[in-house]
């Protein structure tokens, strides 16, 4: 059930992100030709007035289709009988909008995608409230002889470790440590400490600890288990959503951390590809629904800061390029784009690359994309 819930989540963050593109389109007037969900061949597909819905074969994404994307787009069918010149001749293609509709109509889609993470956040904060004060997870026995002894205690409230602030996000940061040489024995100790923050009789502690690999549990240790929270924070409203914002402001922070890091080992292991989210959401699923739902947040986040980076083919290229026409007051030709949109292509090649290693990496060693403390 945990994999359905999982792949449903997951169809709806791109179905909403694809859904930003499409309605913003069609309320400035540009023509829409395809809605798809998943790419490659469709199986399943209809034609609702000038536009064709279809779910694709690939799940790795989505797309809609927009006249005149393409500058020197020439039509096919009905569209070519009209405008025989293809795109340059169409009044509703893309490329003849003004700038200010074209930026709206790329923009809609990873705005989506933030409201989403922020309704999320909100909503699960809201629903669930806060434990151990709201200030930090309560630490409740930690093992003699592991890396945590000497430094946690019990009762000590976890603030951060690594800078992140939730449970999920601590394990992550913990299960991304690695041993001399990359091989994983028992005991061996990572190379790289993680850095945590607690509060202590209210006094807050910051140190360094280095996971040790536990063979039998399959997974870096520090050595500590949470305590029940003594505490049970409500949280009104208007305070979930201040607290979504921090956490959005968080979450965006690390993630531009990582993506500017990307030549240290550590930040590196923290990326996956698309199969590799996706488990990792099949898995906190099946901790709980708002577990799982709290990771689609982080997902839908994920998807609107990647794609806003300004680099073709993502969003965030076709922004930049359409703002700065805007600056030169006349239309960036088409090889200039295509040339810059090799650096876009490599970016994302290589993001894929390294998430997908990552995922293999995780699963030979135990495929528990949420494990670690």
């Amino acid at each position: 059930m945990a994999f359905v819930w999982a792949l449903l989540g997951f169809a709806a963050l791109i179905v909403l992100h694809e859904g930003g593109h499409f309605l913003a389109a069609k309320a400035v007037g540009m023509r829409v030709e395809r809605f798809s969900l998943f790419f490659g061949p469709m199986w399943l597909r209809r034609r609702v007035g000038e536009t064709e819905y279809g779910i694709a074969s690939i799940p790795l994404g989505g797309y809609v289709k927009i006249s005149g994307m393409n500058p020197e787009e020439v039509y096919t069918g009905a569209l070519a009988e009209r405008y025989p010149g293809g795109a340059a001749e169409d009044p509703r293609a893309y490329v003849n909008q003004p700038v200010w509709k074209r930026i709206v109509v790329i923009a809609a889609g990873p705005l989506v995608n933030l409201i989403v993470a922020f309704l999320i956040f909100a909503a699960v904060l809201n629903l669930n409230g806060l434990y151990g004060s709201g200030k930090g997870y309560v630490v409740g026995q930690v093992e003699a002889s592991s890396p945590a002894a000497g430094h946690l205690r019990p009762g000590d409230r976890i603030v951060s470790i690594d800078g992140f602030t939730t449970p999920a996000r601590f394990e992550r940061a913990i299960a991304a440590s690695r041993c001399a040489g990359g091989v994983r024995t028992d005991g061996c100790v990572a190379t790289t400490p993680v850095a945590m923050v607690v509060l202590r009789h209210g006094r807050r502690i910051a140190f360094s600890v280095h996971p040790r690999y536990n063979a039998s549990a399959g997974r870096f240790l520090i050595g500590f288990s949470y305590g029940p929270p003594v505490i049970h924070e409500a949280v009104s409203p208007g305070r979930a959503a201040h607290l979504s914002l921090a956490q959005m402001g968080h979450e965006i922070a690390a993630t531009f951390h990582a993506l500017s890091h990307l030549y240290q080992a550590k930040e590196r292991r923290q990326l996956h590809s698309v199969a590799g989210v996706y488990v990792a959401a099949e898995q906190a699923t099946s901790q709980g629904t708002a577990e799982g739902v709290w990771v689609l947040g982080g997902i839908s986040l994920a998807l609107a800061i990647v794609n806003l980076l300004p680099f073709l083919p993502l969003d965030g290229g076709h922004i930049f390029w359409a703002l700065v026409e805007k600056v030169r007051r006349r239309r960036v030709s088409l090889a200039t784009m295509e040339r810059a949109s090799w650096v876009g292509l490599a970016l994302v090649l290589g993001l894929f690359v390294i998430g997908f290693s990552n995922d293999i990496s995780t699963f030979i060693h135990g495929g528990n994309f949420l494990s670690g403390h």
